[in-house]
């Protein structure tokens, strides 16, 4: 009987047949995420988060996750939910989070703690129509990580940290360019 190890709640066999696969079939790696928001009323939106494309194909989840997002009352919210933005930070956190356990596996580190704090500064004047000398998004975005690991040391984990924000796909995102595009459907 084949012995699966797993470390940090990461199967190591999986990860290392899934970068073999790739390795093998590059196309592999492929990935197209979505998301789909409605508005509901106010500042109140839903989102859901269903199927996504793997290598050129549908996977369907067996139910979507459904997400709320609204502001606090000072933006004229309900507080019904997080606003967009503090859920870009919490995404930062996931990524983060899921590239260090999974890295820390594949290394034969063990994480017994693991949280992250990330916060950003925004000044709302540009997404209101009052000035455009500030940007409309994040000035600036800080992640804080606190970890504890039984058998690595210090110099490990510090490298594994820049090793993890080198490789994250939403901090990626978030630090270089990426072309956004947005059409429009009018209703009749």
């Amino acid at each position: 009987m084949a012995t699966i190890t797993v470390r940090n709640g990461i199967d190591v066999d999986q990860l290392l047949a899934t970068i073999g696969a790739i390795n093998e079939r590059p196309s592999v790696s492929t990935f197209t995420f979505k998301a789909r928001t409605e508005w509901d009323k106010g500042t109140l939106n839903r989102a859901e988060i269903g199927d996504f494309v793997h290598d050129g194909q549908r996977v369907e989840r067996p139910q979507p996750y459904r997400l709320v997002g609204d502001e606090p009352p000072v933006l004229l919210g309900s507080n019904a939910g997080p606003n967009a933005a503090e859920l870009l930070l919490a995404a930062l956190g996931f990524c983060y989070g899921v590239g260090f356990v999974a890295n820390a596996a594949a290394r034969g580190i063990d994480i017994s703690e693991l949280r992250y704090e990330v916060e950003g500064d925004i000044d709302v004047q540009n997404f209101l129509g009052m000035t455009k000398d500030t940007r409309p998004g994040f000035s600036a975005i800080r992640a804080r990580a606190w970890v504890r690991s039984p058998n690595a040391t210090v110099p490990e984990l510090e490298e594994l940290c820049q090793y993890v924000q080198d490789t994250s796909p939403v901090r990626d995102s978030l630090a270089e360019a990426v072309p956004v595009t947005t059409s429009l459907d009018v209703l009749s």
